[in-house]
């Protein structure tokens, strides 16, 4: 029988999960993403490769598996400023890119981020997406800046957020390359963005 690490078993799957993510990360530092395979992960993981099976099915489900678990702290942190109706949508709109762009100096995001044709592709877009709980959030906050006439009246909010998410990639991407540009970077990315929604007076469009 398996050796349990920890005095439970729930504290014995979390050590495990901690390393697993520890393992991926060494790995994907190391090697390109198509090329690591489920054996490399349970031999950096310690773990024999049957037992791995037991947390994720393949690559694919344990990279997902593995995002869920890093992005659940944002999901609840982004649902919690939403919520605050009673601050104006552009301050929590900027609190949202804020937290948005901290979340991805955890490594785990990191890494996910940095591959272009392994763990984005393999994350899906529909709503099993670890990220898609986040978009809805800031759809609403967008909805809501417009119904209170803060922002100008977005024709397709679904595609300006699309559009805007293209904005906090780079960000994250930028932030993952060098983590002192975080500061600068935020400051960026709240300005191209609100600047994109905010409605303009008539003496600024004229």
């Amino acid at each position: 029988m398996p050796r349990i690490r920890g005095t439970s078993i729930e504290e014995h799957h979390e050590l495990v999960w901690a390393e697993l993510a520890e393992a991926v990360q060494q790995l994907l530092l190391e090697h390109d993403y198509d090329s690591i395979n489920m054996g490399q992960i349970a031999a950096r993981a310690g773990l024999a490769r049957n037992t791995l099976y037991n947390y994720s099915r393949d690559k694919s489900a344990l990279v997902l598996a593995l995002t869920q678990r890093a992005c659940q702290p944002l999901v609840e942190r982004v649902a919690a400023i939403a919520a605050r109706s009673s601050d104006d949508a552009a301050e929590r709109l900027r609190q949202l890119i804020d937290a948005v762009l901290e979340a991805f100096t955890d490594r785990t995001l990191q890494l996910v981020f940095r591959q272009t044709s392994g763990p984005v592709a393999e994350v899906p877009k529909g709503p099993d997406s670890p990220f898609s709980a986040i978009v809805v959030e800031v759809e609403n906050v967008v909805r809501d800046g417009i119904a209170r006439g803060e922002f100008r009246d977005v024709e397709d909010v679904d595609l300006a957020v699309e559009l805007l998410s293209g904005v906090m990639r780079a960000g994250a991407e930028r932030i993952g390359r060098d983590s002192t540009t975080f500061t600068a970077t935020v400051r960026a990315a709240q300005e191209i963005i609100l600047t994109s929604l905010t409605r303009r007076t008539d003496q600024e469009l004229g």
